[in-house]
């Protein structure tokens, strides 16, 4: 087993996670897994890097398939036996005026966004070693997505004392209301995307919460991210951020010094923490 350190990137044979490995590899003092789906596709990537003179790891990861995620965990116990840094940022969205049906876009986009991803820190947080640095990548359009739900909904989903069990009923009642045809009667918006980041971040602050209170003195700092509108395939390219400007905030999390206090279980943008109960203007 080696005891070099070892950083993680989900989803990231392009655009924001490719550059955050890209970033990783230049600053982060061991070994960089660039993971992705396709491994044709996940290894050009590595050898795009290695061109470039870094020197990342490739690792296949569909956090769609528990066997994958299992697959993952047990590879990084045997070679590291942990990991001292997991970036959370694979993640689909479907493009605006795409004529897919909601009820379809709600399963699909919950399925990786917040199911896969929630898999991924059940299967991986318990390897994160002491000060290690958890980053969850969310959206300025989780925000949007709250501030359009119902009061009701929104005390829910800002509670300070709301349980994965009750957040992941929330996720998938959101997927079933839209089969129903229900959603807006229940509160719920439009925007999918934006619903499943709404997960992503809360998420994240149970997951924060948990680990104060299970792992409290090991100094694991877990946050998540807003990177800003980045250019990607999924964005576009009206997008105010290229994929390096979009890196920023999830390194800076993933970086946080050994001694650092915070943030955890924050929503931050731009280097900066913004309260999950007021919504900053991110987007135009």
């Amino acid at each position: 087993m080696s005891s070099t350190r070892v950083a993680l990137v989900t989803g990231a044979n392009k655009g924001l996670g490719f550059a955050i490995v890209r970033d990783l590899c230049q600053q982060f003092q061991g070994d960089v897994l660039l993971t992705a789906r396709d491994e044709a596709r996940g290894r050009a990537a590595v050898q795009q890097l290695q061109a470039e003179g870094l020197k990342p790891r490739f690792h296949q990861l569909d956090i769609t398939d528990l066997q994958s995620i299992r697959a993952l965990r047990d590879f990084l116990s045997k070679e590291y036996g942990g990991l001292d840094v997991l970036v959370n940022n694979a993640g689909i969205g479907f493009k605006t005026g795409d004529p897919t049906p909601i009820a379809i876009q709600a399963e699909v986009t919950m399925k990786t966004n917040f199911l896969g991803t929630r898999d991924v820190c059940t299967e991986l947080l318990p390897l994160i070693k002491s000060r290690g640095r958890v980053v969850n990548v969310s959206s300025g359009m989780g925000f949007k997505a709250l501030e359009s739900c119902s009061p009701e909904l929104q005390q829910k989903l800002r509670s300070e004392t709301i349980t994965e069990e009750e957040l992941v009923g929330l996720m998938n009642k959101f997927v079933e209301d839209t089969k129903n045809g229900v959603h807006r009667k229940e509160g719920w918006p439009d925007h999918t995307y934006g619903v499943t980041k709404i997960g992503v971040t809360v998420l994240s602050r149970i997951q924060a919460r948990k680990l104060s209170e299970q792992r409290g003195g090991d100094k694991i700092l877990l946050n998540a991210c807003c990177p800003g509108w980045v250019r990607t395939d999924m964005t576009g390219p009206k997008a105010h951020k290229s994929p390096k400007e979009g890196a920023e905030t999830p390194v800076y999390l993933a970086l946080l010094p050994s001694d650092a206090e915070g943030p955890h279980g924050q929503y931050v943008h731009e280097k900066k923490v913004a309260k999950w109960q007021f919504m900053p203007q991110f987007y135009p």
